[in-house]
């Protein structure tokens, strides 16, 4: 007779547990015991993480001058697609072949760290989902700073920064 109570408590604990640990956490907060709230007044130029675990990218804008060489593949069948893009002050050169050279000009100058991303966390969790075969690598430099960055889709955590580049990358990778 006592199992009879039992069994349904130990579900609703369990469930009511799974619950908790899958929480959003409330603004300011870190979720976690060892780290300290991060303050909202210092500002960084380079990517962090959102609440959600998505990498956002927060960045003063730059001066809009950049050099770069991007190799986009779509799909392990197609050729790869090479794109020149060079911007002077927010502005495309004449010799970029970047298909849509004045969005990524301005996305550059407005996000100049959208190419140097910071590496993934260690205990960052990311959502296992597929966005595509899509690949692209970004070599030359954006505001004097050397870049050297490889895309892909493969998971969530990789899909945002895909998202957060796709007018520099030339692509949204999409299927």
């Amino acid at each position: 007779m006592r199992m009879r109570f039992v069994r349904p408590l130990l579900a609703v604990l369990a469930v009511a547990g799974l619950a908790a640990c899958s929480s959003n956490p409330t603004p300011g907060s870190t979720n976690s015991p060892t780290e300290a709230p991060s303050s909202s007044a210092t500002s960084s130029s380079t990517p962090s993480s959102t609440p959600s675990g998505k990498p956002s990218v927060s960045a003063a804008p730059g001066a809009g001058n950049a050099e770069l060489s991007i190799t986009l593949v779509e799909t392990p069948e197609s050729a790869p697609q090479s794109f020149t893009l060079v911007c002077t002050n927010g502005v495309p050169a004449a010799e970029s072949s970047h298909p849509s050279a004045a969005e990524a000009c301005t996305s550059l100058k407005n996000g100049p760290s959208l190419l140097s991303p910071a590496p993934m966390r260690t205990d960052q969790a990311c959502t296992m989902q597929y966005g595509g075969p899509a690949t692209a690598k970004v070599t030359g430099s954006v505001d004097g700073k050397e870049v050297s960055a490889s895309f892909n889709r493969t998971d969530g955590c990789q899909i945002a920064l895909w998202d957060a580049a796709k007018s520099v990358l030339g692509s949204d990778g999409g299927l």
